[in-house]
C-alpha cells in the first residue's frame, strides 16, 4: 500500500471552550487547552489512526512546540518530512469556542509559512497527494503547494484539496484558485467554500458545477451532513447523531475518512464514502481540539 503525501501546517491549537454570554471588556469563564493541530497534521494523524500509510511534509520551528508535536505525530504513526526552520516559530492557533459549539479561529502559521518545494516528498505512480489549501492562499508556501500538485499529476497519483477557509480564499482569487486546482481529483470544500467557488447560492448547484471540474467534490455541511457530486451523480447523507463540544478540525476529520475509504476503494458507494467521513467527524467535535 502506497502512503498518502499530506502537504500542510502543522501547529499548535490553543483552545478555549467559552462559557457565558460575551462580556467585552471583563472576564469570561473558559476551559483552555492546548491540543496538536494544522491542517495538514490533522489529515495526517487521523488516516494513520485509520491503518493508512502516510507522509507528512511541512515545517516546525526550532522551539519547544516543535518538540512535542513531532513526538505526537510520531506517536500516531505518521512518517514525518518536516523540515525544522531556524529562528522561525512553530504554527500556533487560537480557538475561540463558544458555548454552541461555533468557533472562531486566530492563526499565526509561522514556519509553515516558510514551506519549499524541496519540502515535498512525490507519490509514487499510483500513490495519492493531499494538499491542505491553506498551503496556496499565502505567497510563503504556495510556490511548494503547486509543485506538490504538478508532481503528483505527473507521477500518475490522485490528488486532494482542501480549500481551507473563505476569508483567505476570497483575497487569493476565486480564478487563481480554479486554475491552480484544475488537476485535483477530489475537492473538499464546506458549503461556504463550494458557494464561494461557483458563485451559487445553492449548495447543490455548488457541488455539481464543482463536478464538472473534478472527478469527486465532498461538500461536508456541518449539521446537515454532507454531499457527493460526481459527473451527474449527486448524493446526501445526514450527519451522524453527536454531542457538539467544538468544531474545531471536524472538516479535517471528514476529509480523512472519505479518503481513506475512496482510496480502499475508488468504485466505494458515495453513500458509504460519506458516512465514513461523516463519522470521523463526529467523533471529533465530542472533544475539545482537532484532534
Amino acid at each position: 500500500m502506497e502512503p498518502i503525501v499530506v502537504v500542510g501546517d502543522v501547529a499548535t491549537d490553543v483552545v478555549a471552550v467559552l462559557d457565558g454570554v460575551p462580556a467585552p471588556g471583563s472576564d469570561r469563564p473558559a476551559s483552555i487547552r492546548s491540543r496538536g493541530g494544522g491542517a495538514g497534521a490533522n489529515v495526517a494523524v487521523h488516516l494513520a489512526r485509520l491503518g493508512r500509510p502516510v507522509v507528512l511534509a511541512g515545517c516546525v520551528g526550532d522551539d519547544g512546540a516543535a518538540a512535542g508535536l513531532i513526538a505526537e505525530l510520531m506517536s500516531a504513526g505518521v512518517r514525518l518530512r518536516l523540515r525544522t526552520v531556524a529562528g522561525a516559530a512553530t504554527g500556533t492557533i487560537v480557538s475561540l469556542v463558544e458555548p454552541d459549539g461555533q468557533r472562531s479561529m486566530l492563526a499565526d502559521r509561522g514556519a509553515n509559512l516558510e514551506l519549499r518545494p524541496d519540502d515535498v516528498e512525490v507519490p509514487a505512480p499510483g500513490g495519492h497527494l493531499h494538499l491542505s489549501g491553506y498551503t496556496l492562499l499565502d505567497p510563503g508556501p504556495r510556490a511548494a503547494g503547486l509543485a506538490a500538485l504538478a508532481a503528483a499529476t505527473a507521477a500518475g497519483a490522485t490528488t486532494s484539496v482542501d480549500p481551507a477557509s473563505t476569508g483567505p480564499l476570497a483575497r487569493y482569487g476565486i480564478d487563481r484558485w480554479l486554475a491552480d486546482t484544475a488537476t485535483a481529483t477530489v475537492l473538499l470544500p464546506n458549503a461556504d467554500e463550494a458557494r464561494l467557488l461557483t458563485g451559487c447560492s445553492d449548495v447543490a448547484m455548488a457541488a455539481r458545477a464543482l463536478a464538472g471540474r473534478h472527478d469527486v467534490v465532498a461538500v461536508s455541511l456541518g449539521a446537515d451532513g454532507a454531499l457527493w457530486a460526481a459527473g451527474s451523480n449527486l448524493v446526501h447523507r445526514p450527519a451522524h447523531a453527536t454531542v457538539v463540544v467544538d468544531t474545531t478540525g471536524a472538516g479535517d476529520a471528514f476529509a480523512a475518512g472519505l479518503l481513506a475509504a475512496w482510496l480502499a476503494e475508488p468504485a466505494i458507494d458515495p453513500a458509504a464514502a460519506l458516512d465514513a467521513g461523516l463519522a470521523l467527524a463526529a467523533e471529533v467535535v465530542r472533544q475539545a481540539g482537532a484532534r
